[in-house]
């Protein structure tokens, strides 16, 4: 799938701040003709603009995803009186619905949002490939971020879709999704090795350890986890300038009304004390716009300038703790509790007996809203909540979704299918 590049020129503007105004205000001050001719933009003198626009498709796209799979996870509830949003939170999307499909980030569509972050990074990827180190200045290092980022926009495509398809080509299952994420964590890592850059080697190694657990492949992920300091964080950046831009779950919740959160993240404890990690408050006022739900906001994003973690060191311990299983995991776990910030008491003798489960609410709470429970919901054959069957307040009922379907406009578009 393929995007405006004159569209994603705005949000690098955005980005890059005045001199790329000014660059961009050049390219557009071409005479003629009217459009500006993508082979003309895509040229070597461009390269920090294209790379810098393909990064902000997969921030917009990791937002959009965010909110979209909290609320089929169940860490989200829709308080909205827009019944095209109501599919997500219900579990029932349908091939034919344009909102999934073929909405944008900011209105929370996730098929052609991450489709456009994956096409536009691995093009920039391509380009920064044929280019020179003469030509363009940090070269490496932009091939180590724009790898990762595609790597990181199929990845999610393989999470959540229950098939997917890259550049028109055959359907993907999700093995072959997590195949092609892995290879592309690769190419960045070797360029963010030549490019002697902690922070995209870090970010190279957590994107293929997660691509390498969901694959199966345990013993690769804790091997790459292993390499990933526990205090690492690599962010997607944030604005209030553009919606494009904001922080979209602070957008969605705090701002907008238009999502809740779930009843099962409300008021979370261990032991009995407060959990930290899981801060979620009573919204003002009590009623969402639906007039069904309960209005609660979280405390994790605080304004629509608030940076989304792409990835982390906790998420690097929580994997290295499912690979090794209760007898290394359970001090893992423990360390992660007793971290400043969190300070929670280590697992008791329950939590320990019933290390999976454990194992499984640590991530749920550790990962909140940043993306990874839909995806956990569906490996780890989670409880769904509420059940399918059982009534939707705002009409019909709860499904059994754990994916969704590949879309039709896709299949119809495709000459494969």
């Amino acid at each position: 799938m393929r995007t405006d590049f004159r569209a994603t020129l705005c949000v690098a503007v955005l980005v890059l701040g005045t001199s790329a105004c000014d660059a961009f205000d050049r390219l557009l001050s071409v005479e003629s003709p009217s459009r500006l001719s993508e082979n003309n933009f895509l040229q070597p003198s461009n390269a920090a603009l294209i790379s810098a626009s393909a990064v902000a498709d997969f921030e917009c796209a990791l937002g959009g995803y965010i909110v979209a799979a909290g609320l089929a996870a169940g860490e989200l509830a829709d308080g909205s009186q827009t019944a095209a949003r109501w599919s997500y939170d219900r579990r029932d999307v349908d091939a034919n619905q344009d909102l999934y499909s073929s909405g944008s980030c900011v209105g929370i569509g996730v098929y052609t949002p991450l489709n456009v972050a994956r096409h536009t990074n691995d093009q920039a990827v391509r380009l920064l490939s044929e280019w020179t180190d003469a030509q363009v200045p940090n070269r490496q290092l932009m091939i180590a971020r724009n790898a990762a980022m595609a790597g990181y926009a199929i990845l999610l495509l393989g999470e959540s879709f229950c098939e997917c398809v890259i550049n028109v080509g055959p359907a993907l299952t999700q093995a072959a999704a997590f195949d092609s994420a892995e290879a592309r964590f690769t190419v960045a890592l070797a360029a963010a090795q030549a490019a002697n850059n902690a922070a995209l080697i870090n970010l190279a190694y957590a994107g293929r350890a997660r691509a390498r657990l969901n694959g199966g492949d345990g013993p690769g992920a804790a091997a790459d986890a292993a390499n990933v300091p526990q205090s690492f964080v690599y962010n997607a950046t944030a604005d209030a300038n553009a919606a494009v831009r904001n922080n979209r779950i602070f957008a969605q919740n705090n701002q907008g009304r238009a999502v809740t959160i779930a009843p099962a993240y409300r008021g979370l404890q261990v032991q009995g004390a407060p959990d930290p990690r899981v801060a979620v408050s009573a919204g003002t006022p009590t009623l969402m716009p639906d007039q069904v739900n309960t209005f609660f906001v979280q405390a994790k994003y605080t304004s629509l300038t608030a940076p989304t973690p792409i990835a982390t060191g906790i998420e690097m311990a929580l994997i290295r703790a499912e690979v090794a299983g209760p007898g290394t995991g359970v001090g893992i776990l423990n360390t992660l509790r007793a971290r400043p910030g969190v300070a929670l008491p280590p697992l008791d003798a329950a939590e320990q007996a019933n290390y999976s489960a454990t194992l499984a609410s640590e991530r749920s709470r550790e990962l909140f809203l940043q993306g990874t429970r839909w995806w956990d919901m569906n490996r780890l054959n989670l409880a769904q909540v509420p059940a399918a069957g059982t009534a939707y307040p705002k009409g019909s009922q709860y499904g059994n979704q754990r994916c969704w379907p590949l879309p039709n406009v896709e299949r119809l578009a495709n000459p494969n299918f």
